[in-house]
């Protein structure tokens, strides 16, 4: 069974701070954690993300199988 490794760009809003309301780019999908860490470097020299290059995170996935096994909690506002 393999994995796929989604590189993502999740930096908080400049009005909310929270992560409900980050602002999320899915970079991509690679083969391995250091084809993800390539597209990373790649991507840190562009305006946007070299301004918050700390907010890049890799999140692994095994391939076939559900990544969540229960339900989900639905946030109501405060």
């Amino acid at each position: 069974m393999g994995s796929v490794f989604l590189l993502w760009h999740m930096r908080p809003t400049a009005d909310r701070l929270d992560d409900d309301c980050a602002d999320n780019k899915l970079i991509g999908a690679y083969s391995s954690a250091a084809e993800a860490d390539a597209a990373r470097k790649r991507k840190i020299q562009f305006e946007g993300f070299r301004d918050y290059p700390n907010y890049f995170h890799v999140d692994e996935y095994e391939l076939d199988k559900d990544a969540r096994s229960e339900g989900f909690i639905v946030a109501t506002a405060r």
